[in-house]
Protein backbone atom coordinates (compact mmCIF):
# COMPACT_ATOMS: atom_id res chain seq x y z
CA UNK A 1 0.00 0.00 0.00
CA UNK A 2 2.90 2.46 0.84
CA UNK A 3 6.08 2.25 -0.93
CA UNK A 4 9.14 3.98 -0.20
CA UNK A 5 12.34 3.71 -1.90
CA UNK A 6 15.51 5.82 -0.84
CA UNK A 7 13.26 8.78 -0.62
CA UNK A 8 15.85 12.52 0.11
CA UNK A 9 13.94 15.94 1.12
CA UNK A 10 16.69 18.81 1.58
CA UNK A 11 15.60 22.19 2.56
CA UNK A 12 18.56 24.57 0.86
CA UNK A 13 21.64 22.74 2.72
CA UNK A 14 19.67 21.04 5.04
CA UNK A 15 19.19 17.58 4.54
CA UNK A 16 15.79 16.54 6.32
CA UNK A 17 15.11 12.93 4.69
CA UNK A 18 17.96 10.77 3.76
CA UNK A 19 17.77 7.77 1.59
CA UNK A 20 14.72 5.87 3.27
CA UNK A 21 13.33 2.90 2.11
CA UNK A 22 10.47 1.22 3.84
CA UNK A 23 7.14 -0.68 2.72
CA UNK A 24 3.81 -0.88 4.40
CA UNK A 25 1.45 -4.06 3.33
CA UNK A 26 -2.44 -3.76 3.58
CA UNK A 27 -3.97 -3.81 6.91
CA UNK A 28 -1.08 -2.80 9.09
CA UNK A 29 -0.62 -0.72 11.83
CA UNK A 30 3.29 0.96 11.59
CA UNK A 31 4.03 2.82 13.79
CA UNK A 32 6.74 5.99 13.13
CA UNK A 33 8.93 6.37 15.65
CA UNK A 34 11.86 8.77 16.31
CA UNK A 35 13.06 11.51 18.24
CA UNK A 36 11.57 15.09 17.77
CA UNK A 37 13.40 16.74 14.35
CA UNK A 38 13.72 13.08 12.74
CA UNK A 39 12.16 13.87 9.51
CA UNK A 40 9.27 11.63 10.42
CA UNK A 41 6.62 14.65 9.82
CA UNK A 42 8.89 15.55 6.13
CA UNK A 43 8.21 12.22 5.01
CA UNK A 44 4.56 11.86 5.75
CA UNK A 45 4.46 15.33 3.60
CA UNK A 46 5.80 13.71 0.87
CA UNK A 47 3.72 10.82 1.14
CA UNK A 48 1.05 13.15 1.27
CA UNK A 49 1.81 14.80 -1.19
CA UNK A 50 2.07 18.49 0.23
CA UNK A 51 6.39 18.41 -0.50
CA UNK A 52 7.86 17.25 -3.33
CA UNK A 53 10.85 14.86 -3.02
CA UNK A 54 14.19 15.80 -4.09
CA UNK A 55 15.19 12.51 -4.61
CA UNK A 56 14.06 8.67 -4.35
CA UNK A 57 10.49 7.57 -4.77
CA UNK A 58 6.76 7.09 -2.95
CA UNK A 59 3.80 5.50 -3.81
CA UNK A 60 0.62 5.01 -2.27
CA UNK A 61 -1.83 2.55 -3.57
CA UNK A 62 -0.04 2.03 -6.12
CA UNK A 63 0.36 5.08 -7.56
CA UNK A 64 3.48 7.28 -7.68
CA UNK A 65 3.19 10.57 -5.13
CA UNK A 66 5.06 12.57 -7.94
CA UNK A 67 3.53 11.67 -11.01
CA UNK A 68 -0.05 11.31 -10.24
CA UNK A 69 -0.71 13.10 -6.82
CA UNK A 70 -4.58 13.37 -7.51
CA UNK A 71 -5.19 9.46 -7.01
CA UNK A 72 -2.80 9.54 -4.14
CA UNK A 73 -4.34 11.40 -2.21
CA UNK A 74 -7.75 10.30 -3.12
CA UNK A 75 -6.93 7.32 -1.49
CA UNK A 76 -5.14 8.32 1.96
CA UNK A 77 -6.55 10.16 4.66
CA UNK A 78 -4.08 12.54 6.43
CA UNK A 79 -4.39 13.93 9.82
CA UNK A 80 -1.34 16.25 10.45
CA UNK A 81 0.06 17.12 13.99
CA UNK A 82 -1.91 20.86 13.77
CA UNK A 83 -6.08 20.13 12.96
CA UNK A 84 -6.91 22.53 10.68
CA UNK A 85 -10.51 23.20 11.25
CA UNK A 86 -13.08 26.25 11.07
CA UNK A 87 -14.20 27.42 14.60
CA UNK A 88 -17.62 29.25 13.22
CA UNK A 89 -18.54 25.70 11.88
CA UNK A 90 -20.66 23.20 13.83
CA UNK A 91 -19.16 19.62 14.16
CA UNK A 92 -21.31 18.09 11.23
CA UNK A 93 -21.38 20.84 9.46
CA UNK A 94 -17.70 21.22 8.91
CA UNK A 95 -17.41 17.20 7.98
CA UNK A 96 -20.04 17.74 5.55
CA UNK A 97 -18.00 20.29 4.20
CA UNK A 98 -15.04 18.36 3.85
CA UNK A 99 -16.15 15.44 2.30
CA UNK A 100 -17.60 17.91 -0.60
CA UNK A 101 -14.46 18.95 -1.26
CA UNK A 102 -12.57 14.85 -1.37
CA UNK A 103 -15.75 14.45 -4.01
CA UNK A 104 -18.14 12.54 -1.76
CA UNK A 105 -21.41 12.31 -3.41
CA UNK A 106 -23.90 14.49 -3.02
CA UNK A 107 -25.89 11.08 -1.77
CA UNK A 108 -23.51 9.88 0.17
CA UNK A 109 -22.34 12.65 1.44
CA UNK A 110 -24.59 12.43 4.67
CA UNK A 111 -23.72 8.73 5.41
CA UNK A 112 -20.16 9.08 4.89
CA UNK A 113 -20.11 11.57 7.92
CA UNK A 114 -22.72 9.41 9.89
CA UNK A 115 -20.31 6.87 9.53
CA UNK A 116 -16.76 8.98 10.04
CA UNK A 117 -18.38 10.36 13.08
CA UNK A 118 -18.89 7.01 14.66
CA UNK A 119 -15.05 5.69 13.90
CA UNK A 120 -13.95 8.79 15.97
CA UNK A 121 -16.47 8.88 18.29
CA UNK A 122 -17.56 12.29 18.29
CA UNK A 123 -21.29 11.86 17.74
CA UNK A 124 -21.62 13.42 20.95
CA UNK A 125 -20.27 17.15 19.95
CA UNK A 126 -21.96 16.76 16.11
CA UNK A 127 -23.97 19.63 16.90
CA UNK A 128 -21.54 21.89 18.67
CA UNK A 129 -18.62 24.41 16.97
CA UNK A 130 -15.77 22.94 16.51
CA UNK A 131 -14.41 25.84 18.13
CA UNK A 132 -16.08 25.32 21.36
CA UNK A 133 -14.98 21.80 21.88
CA UNK A 134 -11.86 20.28 24.00
CA UNK A 135 -8.64 20.07 21.83
CA UNK A 136 -8.98 16.40 22.49
CA UNK A 137 -12.17 16.19 20.56
CA UNK A 138 -10.63 18.54 18.06
CA UNK A 139 -8.35 16.00 17.51
CA UNK A 140 -11.08 13.24 16.72
CA UNK A 141 -12.49 15.66 14.52
CA UNK A 142 -9.40 15.83 12.22
CA UNK A 143 -9.82 12.26 12.18
CA UNK A 144 -13.13 12.20 11.35
CA UNK A 145 -12.44 14.57 8.46
CA UNK A 146 -9.69 11.70 7.27
CA UNK A 147 -11.86 9.14 7.26
CA UNK A 148 -14.70 10.97 5.27
CA UNK A 149 -14.28 9.77 2.03
CA UNK A 150 -13.63 6.24 3.35
CA UNK A 151 -9.69 5.97 2.33
CA UNK A 152 -7.44 2.61 2.08
CA UNK A 153 -5.16 4.12 3.95
CA UNK A 154 -4.53 6.93 6.94
CA UNK A 155 -1.79 8.80 7.68
CA UNK A 156 -1.73 9.83 11.57
CA UNK A 157 1.28 13.19 12.36
CA UNK A 158 1.22 13.10 15.67
CA UNK A 159 -2.67 12.72 16.71
CA UNK A 160 -2.10 12.51 20.16
CA UNK A 161 0.04 15.46 20.40
CA UNK A 162 -0.75 18.01 23.90
CA UNK A 163 -3.48 15.30 24.77
CA UNK A 164 -3.76 14.46 28.05
CA UNK A 165 -4.21 10.83 29.31
CA UNK A 166 -7.57 10.17 29.04
CA UNK A 167 -7.60 11.88 25.82
CA UNK A 168 -4.58 9.85 24.42
CA UNK A 169 -6.26 6.68 25.55
CA UNK A 170 -9.53 7.36 23.44
CA UNK A 171 -7.25 8.15 20.48
CA UNK A 172 -5.18 5.23 20.98
CA UNK A 173 -8.78 3.08 20.83
CA UNK A 174 -9.44 4.30 18.12
CA UNK A 175 -6.69 3.78 16.15
CA UNK A 176 -6.81 -0.09 17.14
CA UNK A 177 -10.40 -0.15 15.88
CA UNK A 178 -9.62 1.22 12.58
CA UNK A 179 -7.10 -1.32 11.88
CA UNK A 180 -9.77 -3.81 10.88
CA UNK A 181 -10.68 -1.51 7.59
CA UNK A 182 -7.60 0.82 6.89
CA UNK A 183 -3.72 0.04 6.77
CA UNK A 184 -2.46 2.99 9.24
CA UNK A 185 0.50 4.56 9.07
CA UNK A 186 1.21 6.29 12.66
CA UNK A 187 3.58 8.90 13.61
CA UNK A 188 4.66 9.60 17.65
CA UNK A 189 7.64 10.53 19.16
CA UNK A 190 6.03 8.52 22.41
CA UNK A 191 7.36 5.00 22.80
CA UNK A 192 4.49 3.50 24.64
CA UNK A 193 1.42 4.77 22.41
CA UNK A 194 3.38 3.53 19.38
CA UNK A 195 4.01 -0.14 21.35
CA UNK A 196 0.33 -0.28 22.44
CA UNK A 197 -1.08 0.88 18.97
CA UNK A 198 1.63 -1.10 16.08
CA UNK A 199 2.40 -4.55 15.16
CA UNK A 200 5.46 -2.98 13.65
CA UNK A 201 7.61 0.01 14.22
CA UNK A 202 10.19 1.55 12.04
CA UNK A 203 12.58 3.74 13.94
CA UNK A 204 13.82 7.18 12.03
CA UNK A 205 16.74 9.10 12.97
CA UNK A 206 18.48 12.15 11.86
CA UNK A 207 16.40 11.61 8.54
CA UNK A 208 17.85 7.83 8.08
CA UNK A 209 15.97 4.45 9.49
CA UNK A 210 17.63 3.07 12.01
CA UNK A 211 15.08 -0.30 12.31
CA UNK A 212 12.30 -1.74 11.12
CA UNK A 213 10.50 -4.92 12.29
CA UNK A 214 7.73 -5.69 15.51
CA UNK A 215 8.75 -4.20 18.67
CA UNK A 216 9.07 -7.16 20.56
CA UNK A 217 11.44 -8.67 18.22
CA UNK A 218 13.71 -5.92 17.74
CA UNK A 219 13.81 -5.73 21.11
CA UNK A 220 15.45 -9.21 21.72
CA UNK A 221 16.95 -9.95 18.30
CA UNK A 222 18.47 -6.52 18.29
CA UNK A 223 19.63 -5.64 21.76
CA UNK A 224 21.98 -7.14 24.57
CA UNK A 225 19.99 -8.61 27.59
CA UNK A 226 21.17 -9.28 31.24
CA UNK A 227 21.32 -12.83 32.55
CA UNK A 228 20.80 -13.16 36.70
CA UNK A 229 21.35 -15.56 38.89
CA UNK A 230 21.48 -16.09 42.66
CA UNK A 231 22.91 -19.82 44.02
CA UNK A 232 23.89 -21.45 46.62
CA UNK A 233 27.28 -22.33 46.13
CA UNK A 234 30.52 -20.44 46.09
CA UNK A 235 31.40 -17.38 43.69
CA UNK A 236 34.01 -19.07 41.49
CA UNK A 237 31.89 -22.02 40.86
CA UNK A 238 28.50 -19.88 39.66
CA UNK A 239 31.06 -17.84 37.60
CA UNK A 240 32.96 -20.85 35.86
CA UNK A 241 28.72 -22.44 35.46
CA UNK A 242 28.29 -18.86 33.58
CA UNK A 243 31.46 -18.32 31.67
CA UNK A 244 31.56 -20.98 29.37
CA UNK A 245 27.95 -20.44 28.54
CA UNK A 246 27.04 -19.72 24.60
CA UNK A 247 26.28 -15.96 24.11
CA UNK A 248 27.62 -14.89 27.25
CA UNK A 249 29.56 -10.97 27.49
CA UNK A 250 32.22 -12.31 29.66
CA UNK A 251 33.96 -8.75 30.80
CA UNK A 252 30.34 -7.51 31.99
CA UNK A 253 29.99 -10.00 35.11
CA UNK A 254 29.13 -8.49 38.34
CA UNK A 255 29.25 -11.30 41.04
CA UNK A 256 28.47 -10.59 44.97
CA UNK A 257 27.71 -12.78 48.03
CA UNK A 258 28.85 -15.54 49.93
CA UNK A 259 27.08 -18.20 50.87
CA UNK A 260 24.46 -17.50 48.23
CA UNK A 261 26.13 -15.67 45.12
CA UNK A 262 24.72 -13.53 43.19
CA UNK A 263 26.01 -12.71 39.52
CA UNK A 264 24.91 -10.54 36.89
CA UNK A 265 26.08 -9.99 33.57
CA UNK A 266 25.09 -9.50 29.76
CA UNK A 267 24.21 -11.91 27.20
CA UNK A 268 24.12 -11.53 23.35
CA UNK A 269 20.78 -10.43 21.21
CA UNK A 270 18.77 -13.78 20.88
CA UNK A 271 20.70 -15.43 23.18
CA UNK A 272 18.43 -18.05 26.16
CA UNK A 273 21.26 -19.69 28.35
CA UNK A 274 18.75 -19.84 31.06
CA UNK A 275 17.36 -23.30 30.33
CA UNK A 276 21.16 -24.79 30.29
CA UNK A 277 22.43 -23.25 32.96
CA UNK A 278 19.54 -24.21 35.20
CA UNK A 279 20.65 -27.74 33.90
CA UNK A 280 23.82 -27.19 35.00
CA UNK A 281 22.89 -25.89 38.29
CA UNK A 282 20.56 -28.73 38.87
CA UNK A 283 23.07 -31.42 37.89
CA UNK A 284 25.71 -30.21 40.15
CA UNK A 285 22.61 -29.67 42.85
CA UNK A 286 22.88 -26.48 43.56
CA UNK A 287 20.08 -24.41 44.82
CA UNK A 288 19.02 -21.86 42.72
CA UNK A 289 17.40 -19.24 44.36
CA UNK A 290 17.11 -16.65 40.84
CA UNK A 291 17.08 -17.58 37.66
CA UNK A 292 16.12 -14.98 34.70
CA UNK A 293 16.77 -12.84 31.64
CA UNK A 294 15.88 -9.23 31.98
CA UNK A 295 15.03 -8.10 27.89
CA UNK A 296 15.86 -4.14 27.87
CA UNK A 297 12.65 -1.93 27.30
CA UNK A 298 11.87 -0.58 23.93
CA UNK A 299 12.88 2.67 25.83
CA UNK A 300 16.68 1.95 26.29
CA UNK A 301 16.72 0.12 22.94
CA UNK A 302 15.29 3.32 21.08
CA UNK A 303 18.30 5.21 22.72
CA UNK A 304 20.86 2.75 22.31
CA UNK A 305 19.98 2.98 18.22
CA UNK A 306 19.32 6.97 18.29
CA UNK A 307 21.34 9.21 20.79
CA UNK A 308 22.99 6.62 22.11
CA UNK A 309 24.35 5.10 19.15
CA UNK A 310 25.74 9.01 18.01
CA UNK A 311 27.27 8.83 21.58
CA UNK A 312 29.58 5.80 20.60
CA UNK A 313 30.58 7.31 17.23
CA UNK A 314 31.54 10.22 18.38
CA UNK A 315 33.58 8.98 21.33
CA UNK A 316 35.00 6.20 18.17
CA UNK A 317 36.36 9.37 16.66
CA UNK A 318 37.72 11.52 19.67
CA UNK A 319 39.38 8.38 20.45
CA UNK A 320 40.85 7.99 16.68
CA UNK A 321 41.85 11.50 16.65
Amino acid sequence: MIRVSELTKRFGPTVAVDQVSFEVDRGEVVGFLGPNGAGKTTTIRVLAGYHPATAGAAEVAGFDVRTHSLEVRRNIGYLPQEVPIYPDLRVVEYLRYRAELKGVHARARSGAVSRAMAKAGIEDVARKLVGHVSHGYRQRVGLADALVANPQILILDEPTSGLDPNQRRRIKQVVRDLADEHTVLFSSHILGEVQDVSSRIIVIHRGTVRADGPPDDLVSQNARAWLRVRARCPADRLRDAVAVLPGVVADTFEVSGEDVCSLRCQVEPGAAPTAQLGDRLQADAIAVHELAVERPTLEEYFYSITDGQDQRVEEQQEGAA
